[in-house]
């Protein structure tokens, strides 16, 4: 999928990833090969550890500045589904796609994740777009792509979910390693 060249606010571009998570996990489930299997596993597992990081460096400190209190308590709640989130990831990342157990474990995180996506698009982002002018978060979506291009390729249980970048990139950076260049990823095109 193309993101748009009109400025986009950061809940846009945090509801695009959600849902080039589901198309991403569509086409693993209707894939008729395992090559192609493993392909869209890759992908979704690579995006969803990138849209992760990206929220607990962007949003979810944004969320604390511009809500007060009550962003601090959003935050914390959505750190708390993540770090679930990456165990199920984590254990996915380890578990081979041909083992019979992956389709579960894929099922269950996508569950918890479409939980989580519903709360943050239905409550979370409203409340914060509402509390901020659309310059501000322009700006945000601007820093959570960025922040996408040069966190790790994996996400880890244990990694940091809050502090400064260094402080959290350099926890993934320690746990993500190179085997990513290994993987296999499908072909994508633009829309």
């Amino acid at each position: 999928m193309s993101r748009s060249a009109v400025a986009s606010t950061i809940s846009d571009e945090i509801t695009q990833d959600h849902r080039e998570l589901e198309e991403h996990y569509g086409k693993y489930r209707t894939a008729t090969s395992e090559k192609e299997k493993i392909q869209w596993a890759n992908q979704f597992r690579w995006e969803l550890a990138r849209h992760s990081v990206g929220e607990e460096l962007v949003l979810y400190p944004a969320f604390e500045k511009y809500l007060g209190a009550e962003g601090k308590e959003i935050a914390d709640t959505d750190r708390a589904e993540h770090l679930e989130a990456k165990k199920l990831l984590y254990d996915l990342e380890r578990t081979n796609v041909t083992d019979p157990n992956f389709p579960t474990l894929f099922k269950k995180l996508m569950e918890d994740l479409r939980q989580h996506m519903k709360s943050e698009e239905e409550n979370d982002l409203v409340k914060f777009e509402t509390a901020i002018p659309r310059e501000e978060s322009e700006a945000l979506a601007k820093s959570f792509q960025r922040t996408k291009h040069f966190v790790p390729t994996r996400s880890h249980p244990n990694a940091p979910d809050k502090g400064g970048f260094f402080e959290t990139a350099a926890g993934l950076a320690a746990v993500s390693g190179s085997a990513v260049y290994y993987q296999q990823f499908p072909v994508l095109t633009t829309h």
